[in-house]
């Protein structure tokens, strides 16, 4: 993607089910699920950047002594630094004389050397990057039982209803969020959970030191969760930790937001993504299972783990930017989507160009957009193929040996003329500062491009807010002077916001938004415009299940391709010599090419949960009233 959009988080989970001696035996190592924590989470860095935080339980420990351990990091390189933070106690025992060799010993005395790892990768969703938020969080009590770790790559479209609820259970949030509220909600009902089974035991006439133990051992970890997530609407993957030792990881029941795990006999591992469990673990594709839409994978303090039935799923509406862009390309299905993507692409580009090979150059921009290409340039290969058979055939055998080897020589004209300077991307990171190193984001390949002549196509995985296209792409790539440049999206035009976990909430940031906005304007039809506020502002205080998305009709009135047309005119910069077109996927070719991804809400408006049309209403609102402020 051309573009910086904030996204998806990244979660990792390590339960060792061996003794530590039994991996310093087998790898050579005590500091086993150390690394593959340390992998999992180097291998999602793409996932989060604004934070890292590490948490290690310790299941055997005796009174006295800390069995939970926690790091978190929001410095420019978070997390070599959390990460660094262990290492650094490890050398201070070794320099201190600490018989740093020994399992046994290592348990008892260094951080980070219990049987559950938890790591988190956070991407904020609307820029606060202070180490207050950053996750997993904690809720601490002296009750093993009653600890509480979370950590999760989630947005709740309601947090003012639980954050209500939470004052009606009589409590008094610290703070105002989701996260805040989740860890409250699965807390409170945690306590409950616990509180039922003090209560059992004693009147069983069991002492308090002997009830401990029993609630460890037969903790309801499904009731907990049952209960404290049926109100929440988002989309969410989590991972839980409980001091004693239990943990789990929920999906919510639409499937919006990924996880996947591994397990055998030894370890149990979670990511949000297959590829790296696949990579981390060195294990084929078929043994990493997915954690099912309202299902939660629990993992027992004596090791059992089961998959148990949450809240009942929905119609599966998973996450189609994954899909595109977000999880990483190494996925066997990700790759196949996105070389299809492309593929389907093929049929539009060549009919935008006229079918002129002779004349065209296809490219991309790198570096998400290289698979899509792949398939793009697949499918005006599977074109040319059966042009080819129709002239020859077409000649009916009167072709001489040169006729023949003209024809069959057509090929599409295929040049790297993008390049990304990675090194620059980085320090990307407010709005304030885009704006002025955007442009030098890329860099062109020269003397590629016939002055005048050629029409140069290149593809982009998307187009959000176009911005880097018309302050950094388009002016760099008419500096070839080529005769047109064609951008073309494998994603359908976005036009509607994010609420279950992508940094895409403000309507007015969308190209595809202000586009009919303007298309509306100059065709003297700003009473549409009125009227969708009036209808938005209407239903403002109705409950989330009867609010309807209005937005949509702000781009009834025009076709895809009359979209498509004016955002070229917004986003040509003025001094663009080269005709400019913009060619956007369809949501029909989408869904053909991701069957089983089917979440498209940014693009069609259809939200899986209620609580989406309450949140692009709350969007329209703020853009029409002129504020700048979160929509949820």
């Amino acid at each position: 993607m051309s573009e910086l959009i904030k996204h998806e988080c990244g979660i990792a989970l390590i339960r060792l089910l061996k003794p530590l001696s039994y991996y310093h035996d087998k790898y050579g190592t005590w500091q086993y699920g150390l690394n593959k924590l340390y992998l999992l989470m180097e291998k999602q860095h793409n996932r989060g950047q604004d934070g890292v935080g590490i948490v290690n339980v310790k299941i055997d420990l005796h009174p006295g002594q800390e069995y939970i351990t926690r790091y978190r990091s929001n410095e420019q390189n978070p997390i070599r630094d959390v990460f660094g933070k262990v290492e650094k106690a490890y050398k201070k025992a070794r320099k201190t004389g600490g018989n740093i060799e020994d399992p046994a010993w290592v348990y008892n005395h260094l951080p980070f050397t219990g049987e559950l790892f938890l790591g988190h990768l956070r991407y904020g969703t609307f820029g606060r990057n202070s180490i207050e938020y950053v996750h997993p969080v904690m809720r601490q009590n002296n009750w093993k039982s009653r600890n509480l770790v979370l950590a999760g790559n989630f947005n709740l479209t309601n947090t003012n209803e639980l954050f209500n609820k939470l004052i009606e259970l009589g409590q008094h949030p610290k703070a105002y969020t989701d996260t805040v509220t989740i860890l409250e909600k699965v807390g409170h009902f945690l306590d409950e959970e616990n509180q039922l089974l003090f209560r059992q035991y004693k009147n069983e006439g069991f002492t308090n030191k002997e009830i401990s133990p029993l609630i460890e051992q037969n903790l309801d970890v499904q009731k907990v969760l049952e209960r404290s997530s049926k109100d929440w609407d988002g989309g969410y993957a989590m991972i839980g930790l409980v001091g004693h030792g239990d943990a789990f990881v929920m999906r919510d029941p639409w499937g919006i937001r990924p996880a996947h795990y591994y397990c055998d006999d030894e370890i149990v591992v979670v990511a949000s993504e297959r590829p790296v469990i696949q990579t981390v673990m060195d294990v084929h594709f078929s043994e990493v299972k997915e954690v099912a839409p309202g299902e939660a994978l629990i993992i027992k303090k004596d090791g059992r783990v089961t998959t148990e039935m949450i809240r009942v799923p929905h119609k599966r509406k998973s996450c189609s930017f994954e899909r595109i862009y977000f999880s990483r390309g190494s996925d066997r299905d990700i790759y196949r989507e996105r070389k299809e993507l492309g593929r389907l692409l093929a049929p539009i580009v060549l009919e935008t160009v006229a079918h002129d090979f002779q004349n065209t150059v296809f490219s991309y921009i790198p570096n998400t957009a290289e698979t899509a290409f792949y398939g793009m340039i697949q499918g005006i290969r599977e074109y040319l193929v059966d042009w080819k058979i129709r002239e020859i055939r077409q000649r009916n055998g009167s072709l001489t040996d040169e006729q023949i080897k003209k024809i069959i020589s057509v090929e599409p004209r295929i040049e790297k003329m993008a390049i990304k300077d990675v090194k620059l991307r980085t320090f990307i990171t407010d709005e304030g500062s885009r704006d002025d190193l955007v442009a030098h984001v890329y860099d062109v390949t020269y003397g590629m491009i016939r002055n005048n002549t050629d029409t140069l196509v290149i593809i982009d995985d998307s187009i959000v807010r176009g911005t880097t296209l018309k302050k950094s792409i388009l002016k760099i790539l008419d500096r070839l002077h080529p005769k047109k440049i064609i951008v073309v999206s494998s994603a359908p035009q976005i036009r509607y916001p994010d609420c279950y976990g992508i940094d895409m909430a403000r309507l007015d940031s969308f190209i595809a938004f202000n586009a009919a906005i303007s298309l509306l304007r100059e065709s003297h039809r700003e009473a549409l415009i009125a009227d969708v506020y009036r209808k938005c502002k209407e239903q403002e205080n109705l409950p989330k299940e009867e609010i309807v998305n209005y937005v949509k009709e702000i781009y009834r009135p025009f076709t895809n391709e009359q979209i498509s047309a004016k955002i070229a005119d917004l986003l040509k910069p003025e001094d663009c010599n080269a005709e400019v077109e913009i060619v956007y996927q369809t949501v029909e070719n989408l869904h053909q090419a991701c069957p089983n991804d089917t979440g498209d809400w940014y693009f069609t408006g259809d939200y899986p949960t209620p609580g989406g049309n309450r949140v692009v209403n709350a969007s329209f609102i703020n853009f029409m009233e002129g504020r700048d402020e979160r929509a949820y």
